[in-house]
């Protein structure tokens, strides 16, 4: 058994990938399951042969809470703990953990990595992980954790090896921007401040989600619409950001493509882009400067023109990019001349969340009885 199979639930279907397990990882296969209950999903994983031949199963988990912050092989005690922490990610969490538990019936004995989000930013200086609520809050886990932690670190990892050590270990904000979308601050390899904060809404605003909001807004709609906790959720993770804004879609290749025709969609792209600048601003001051910005995610890897809106108002600080390098999608789409130096890497989860898991995994499969976790099945994987 030598396959490594990586999922990465989402809230409407689950993204897998497939590693040839050796001193390389090697990818075999990838591809997205359509759907959220997690039987239904694993049985579509085996139909499309992706359950064969597994050495191990790496899943992404949004929310590892205060204590959980590297990646950790699937036991017993871990599952109970973290069924304790549903309560800081209801959206997210219950999914994660019924999918762990439906790979654990069908493939009894097959060793699992839970690989946390919030994991990469578990360094944040206190000043930066504090909510300004009274303490009983914050002992109770109420704090900024920052998330797209995974995809920061294979950042990180990318940055090292194509440009060396001291650019890696220098000032960096990473942009993961997608229909999701956050910034990382990191200096001398740790994170110092990021956008996100308690949950994945906040921040920037995003495809859907409102991302930072002023908390008075929702007192303001709970008093005079009525509006309860589900309702709240689905108006602040469902409704808002671009489709919001818009009121048409939350495909930024979509407003764009209308912007000329749709005053509304026109304001939407032109929010997004801003708030986007302002939170670069706001990193590099973190910071204490910047020596390399770093684009990624479904927007910030393929959209140049979202790219060059977005540092057209950072000259101030040294940022200026070069236009046939950004229109292109090189590399490196900053001018030689500038300060700063702009990049564009595409991310990798899947490819992080394997490396652990590989990492992490016994070197030969577990014996009857062991407490990694696992449960009967009649048809082993």
């Amino acid at each position: 058994m030598s396959n490594i199979l990586v999922l990465n639930a989402g809230s409407s279907n689950v993204k897998f990938a497939a590693f040839r397990a050796g001193a390389a990882l090697h990818e075999t296969a990838r591809g997205k399951v359509e759907g959220t209950g997690a039987a239904a999903v694993v049985e579509q994983l085996e139909r499309s042969g992706a359950l064969r031949d597994l050495a191990g199963v790496g899943h992404r988990l949004v929310h590892g809470g205060p204590r959980h912050t590297a990646p950790a092989l699937v036991t017993p005690e871990l599952m109970v703990e973290l069924e304790e922490l549903k309560a800081l990610d209801p959206t997210h969490l219950p999914a994660e953990l019924e999918l762990i538990e439906a790979v654990a019936a069908r493939c009894p004995g097959v060793p699992q990595v839970a690989c946390f989000d919030t994991g990469f930013h578990r360094d944040l200086p206190a000043i930066a992980r504090t909510l300004p609520i009274p303490r009983r809050y914050l002992e109770q886990g109420v704090r900024r954790y920052g998330f797209h932690g995974l995809s920061y670190e294979y950042l990180l990892a990318e940055l090292e090896r194509i440009a060396g050590a001291e650019a890696a270990h220098g000032r960096v904000i990473f942009a993961h921007l997608g229909s999701g979308s956050s910034l990382a601050a990191v200096r001398n390899g740790t994170c110092v401040d990021t956008t996100m904060g308690f949950t994945p809404t906040g921040g920037l605003v995003m495809g859907t989600r409102s991302g930072d909001l002023d908390p008075g807004v929702l007192v303001h709609l709970m008093r005079s619409e009525g509006l309860g906790a589900e309702q709240i959720d689905a108006l602040i993770n469902r409704e808002s950001g671009l489709r919001g804004l818009s009121g048409t879609s939350s495909d930024l290749r979509f407003l764009l493509a209308n912007e000329d025709k749709d005053p509304r969609a026109a304001e939407a792209v032109a929010v997004y882009c801003y708030q986007v600048r302002k939170w670069i601003g706001a990193m590099a001051a973190a910071l204490g400067g910047l020596d390399t910005l770093v684009f990624s995610g479904g927007i910030g890897e393929n959209a140049p023109e979202i790219r060059a809106r977005i540092c057209a108002g950072l000259s101030f600080f040294g940022v200026q990019l070069a236009t046939q390098a950004n229109a292109a999608g090189a590399p490196v789409v900053s001018a030689r001349i500038a300060p700063v130096v702009v990049r564009v890497i595409p991310t990798d989860e899947e490819l992080t969340i394997a490396r652990a898991a590989q990492r992490l995994l016994p070197a030969t499969p577990p014996a009857e009885g062991t407490r990694e976790w696992s449960t009967r099945s009649r048809t082993p994987c």
